[in-house]
């Protein structure tokens, strides 16, 4: 992977010829290095905090329905500020209202999704 520049949660247009007022106006870009990146899959997240920080534990629930009768193995730990987890909030209800506005709407409910075919072949 190579480094990428990114400005979180805007679409940059360029313009012509900006003026230096507008040049100023404009937020600073953020140089972002995801050579040593390393992703893992989460179906499960738990979140615990403290009056300065937020804690946010994501693992893999092998169990597809009910509670889960073995311990989640919780893989990775995300500790933040409340004002980054803010801007992440902000950042991924776009995302999402941009993926329902293509896709439709996300149930996440899972007794909403199941067919009712499904349930009669169980």
């Amino acid at each position: 992977m190579s480094d990428s520049t990114e400005r979180l949660g805007t679409d940059h247009q360029p313009s012509p010829e900006p003026s230096a007022a507008a040049a100023q106006a404009q937020a600073p870009t953020v140089r972002i290095d995801d050579s040593k990146v390393t992703a893992c899959y989460a179906n499960f997240c738990r979140v615990m905090g403290t009056p300065e920080e937020l804690i946010i534990d994501f693992g893999l629930n092998p169990q597809a329905f009910g509670v889960p009768t073995e311990p989640i193995q919780v893989v990775q730990r995300i500790v933040t500020n409340f004002y980054t987890a803010k801007r992440m909030l902000q950042a991924l209800a776009v995302s999402v209202q941009r993926h329902e506005a293509i896709f439709g709407a996300l149930e996440t409910d899972v007794q909403k999704r199941i067919q009712p075919s499904a349930l009669q072949r169980a």
